[in-house]
């Protein structure tokens, strides 16, 4: 577990006394895909990080329409605000792939947070990350069209991935139309239009870039020809 702990970016930095600390309380759970995590509304017992696969967080509608808010591999952490306020958790997940997540029941972490400040100073880093990033996101989806966020994305994965020539797509179509909140049709036509003006090439799950500024400007404008 300590090795696992390690791995992950919130963990990093401690000492090898504080990561055994962190590692008795932890235990390692297993979703199947498609398997629920937890759902809007549930008590936030405690937090998760992603130590294998890939989970969704999600919102639906009265109507049942899903927004996502977010995608997360491993090393990252979900389900954290609960965890100081003692309230349940705003927004439900969902492992999108097998999936292994690592789980510390809430009593116990905030007393670790209590005895370690320098994870408590952690955290507190990577929410305000989090919170910038969420910040972006909801300027995106109110304020900007949708070839735009499409190419945010884009620059967003070439960023995660650090590669500005390529990136892998690392989710379906239907789940990223949910994300820059659109339909799977309109970004299939927006995939084309970027291609025929040579921002990018769509090998399946794989995007060449091949106008990195052009992309940049795409971001700001949301202009296609």
């Amino acid at each position: 577990m300590i090795k696992k702990l390690k791995a992950i970016p919130l963990f990093s930095t401690l000492s090898d006394e504080h990561l055994e600390k962190t590692a008795t309380i932890a235990t390692t759970l297993k979703f199947d895909k498609g398997e629920i995590i937890f759902h809007e509304g549930d008590k936030g017992d405690g937090f998760y990080m992603v130590e294998k696969g890939k989970i969704k967080i999600f919102k639906l509608s009265f109507e049942g329409k899903e927004q996502i808010l977010h995608i997360y591999g491993p090393g990252h952490t979900f389900g954290e605000v609960p965890v100081f306020e003692g309230k349940n958790f705003p927004a439900s997940s969902m492992a999108l792939e097998k999936s292994d997540i690592i789980f510390l029941p809430r009593h116990k972490f905030v007393d670790l947070i209590t005895a370690t400040p320098g994870l408590g100073m952690n955290l507190l880093a990577d929410l305000s990350k989090r919170l910038r990033e969420f910040t972006i996101q909801i300027e995106n989806l109110s304020l900007k069209e949708v070839p735009a966020r499409l190419a945010a994305y884009i620059l967003t994965l070439s960023k995660e991935q650090k590669n500005k020539k390529q990136v892998i797509l690392p989710i379906s179509k239907a789940q990223l139309s949910n994300l820059i909140g659109t339909t799977p049709e309109t970004v299939s036509r927006i995939f084309k239009k970027m291609m025929a003006s040579s921002y990018i090439e769509v090998q399946t799950k794989t995007i060449l870039i091949k106008d990195l500024e052009g992309l940049l400007e795409l971001s700001e404008s949301g202009s296609l020809s």
